[in-house]
């Protein structure tokens, strides 16, 4: 592990003005490494690089095939460096090493989907009579600011500048205090795919001050910012001062329908990869499951089964996909989950099994399953972020809805059927941004993400993604 990390600017490598960060490793609970803090002269000193290049058209004038085929070049970089990023990757989040392969596998195909889309991004005639040719183009907005979570570094961070690169904006990275080291190698893989200096700046900064200082700097052009409801109103709220458009997806309190006809076997699989997977640390978990009342019991038990099945531990211990999960990324937030379970209990619910930090160093928090929750409980309103899968039950069809409704959020949602006209009906009456029916996570790449309410707005992944990060010109030329 190297022990000192820095910040990428203008192409080159460099200290910060606001000293040093240490950087934990959440599975042993142990310094990891540090990382170089930048300020808001670090800051501008990325947006003016990345304006530079903006403004050379360097990125705008090259033919769109030709910068797609860079962009993919750096999902292939990344892909011959997966096992190097995968073990930095685990080390610093907590993530089992086997899920870190996946997220660097998932960060590559990002770069691969939208390399390929490059030069789809067309324009339009406009027909206005004899007279006159009229036509639209797509331009790039410019400097496109990322500030990236600490839960998915590489997939979060891969998914936007992919995007932003395809269509010609360059990129200003402020990477997340918890998980800085990782997003580096995107800065590496850029100088490999032949981007020119200043293309894409990485820093790490606190929040308060780096990250205040990008999302306002005059410089920026457009904002993609994945996190905390509050965070993101914050960033709207510079956004709006310079007039500039924003990306926000704020998380969810995602539910799961589970209908009397649903094939539990098969969703089993479901809770394991929806609530449990990064130790539940994922924007659209599957954080409440409202089942129908007459498989409440059995469901709940099988529910207790998968959590207790799990080997929670070291994630650099677990390099083999299976029953396993691994530490949360910090004891803030392991502390933070284990007292909205304690919260939850006092407010009726029952602790099935879990809901206790482990006896051991690390971030470790147990597998947790509640049951008896209802919706006016803090645990069925608010983001745990954490392993722990709230059970509900309904009557109907009609009340199945109004719960899963009833969160100001709106990210995700699945129906659990074999009732294929009923999976319709419902999906179609729930208020979220993606609709899983009978797999959770069911989509990819392709697919556009994002949610309603306070989930945020803007769409990631799909073509959808695209138009975030460019803007319409319209030329209308009078004929002799």
């Amino acid at each position: 592990m190297q022990e000192f990390w820095q910040n990428y600017i203008d192409g080159a490598w460099c200290d910060g003005g606001a000293g040093r960060i240490d950087v934990q490793d959440p599975g042993t609970g142990g310094f990891l490494a540090e990382h170089a803090l930048a300020d808001a002269s670090d800051v501008d000193r990325a947006v003016r690089a990345a304006e530079r290049v903006h403004r050379s058209r360097v990125l705008t004038d090259m033919r769109p095939i030709e910068r797609g085929r860079m962009v993919q070049e750096m999902g292939r970089w990344l892909l011959a460096h997966l096992d190097e990023i995968a073990r930095v990757l685990t080390l610093e989040q907590g993530k089992p090493l086997w899920e870190a392969v996946i997220e660097v596998k998932g960060a590559a195909l990002y770069f691969e989907y939208y390399g390929n889309q490059a030069s789809t991004v067309e324009g339009k005639s406009i027909p206005l009579g004899a007279g006159y040719f009229d036509w639209t183009v797509n331009e790039p907005y410019g400097v496109s600011a990322q500030v990236i979570p600490w839960n998915y570094p590489l997939e979060m961070t891969a998914r936007g500048i992919s995007a932003a690169l395809a269509t010609g904006n360059t990129c200003v990275i402020k990477s997340p205090e918890l998980t800085p080291l990782t997003n580096g190698y995107f800065a590496r893989a850029a100088e490999a795919a032949g981007f020119p200096s200043g293309t894409v700046n990485v820093l790490c900064g606190l929040g308060r001050d780096a990250g205040a200082a990008l999302v306002s700097h005059p410089g920026v052009r457009q904002i993609v910012f994945t996190g905390s409801v509050q965070t993101g109103i914050a960033i709207a709220t510079a956004a709006a001062a310079n007039v500039v458009p924003c990306v926000l997806e704020l998380g969810g309190k995602s539910a799961a329908i589970v209908h009397e006809d649903a094939d539990l076997d098969a969703f089993e699989n479901d809770i394991r990869w929806g609530i449990y997977f990064n130790a539940g640390q994922v924007c659209s978990a599957m954080s409440r499951v409202i089942v129908h009342e007459s498989l409440r019991e059995e469901l709940v038990e099988r529910a207790a089964g998968i959590a207790q099945s799990l080997s929670v531990g070291p994630g650099i211990e677990r390099a083999e996909e299976g029953a396993n999960m691994g530490s949360m990324v910090s004891d803030g937030q392991r502390d933070r989950a284990a007292g909205m379970v304690q919260v939850a209990e006092a407010q009726g619910a029952r602790v099935v099994t879990g809901g206790r930090k482990l006896n051991r160093p690390g971030a470790f928090l147990e597998p947790t399953v509640l049951d008896g929750v209802t919706s006016d409980m803090t645990i069925a309103q608010d983001e745990v972020f954490g392993p722990v899968l709230s059970v509900m039950s309904f009557h109907d069809e009609a009340e199945a809805i109004e719960i899963a409704n009833s969160t100001n959020y709106g990210l995700v949602g699945g129906v659990f059927t074999r009732d294929l006209d009923r999976a319709t009906r419902v999906a179609q009456r729930m208020r979220a941004g993606q609709v899983f029916v009978n797999e959770w996570f069911a989509g990819g790449v392709e697919t556009p993400f994002g949610g309603y309410g306070k989930s945020g707005y803007g769409r990631e992944k799909g073509r959808e993604a695209l138009w975030n990060y460019v803007q319409t010109k319209n030329i209308a030329v009078k004929l002799g």
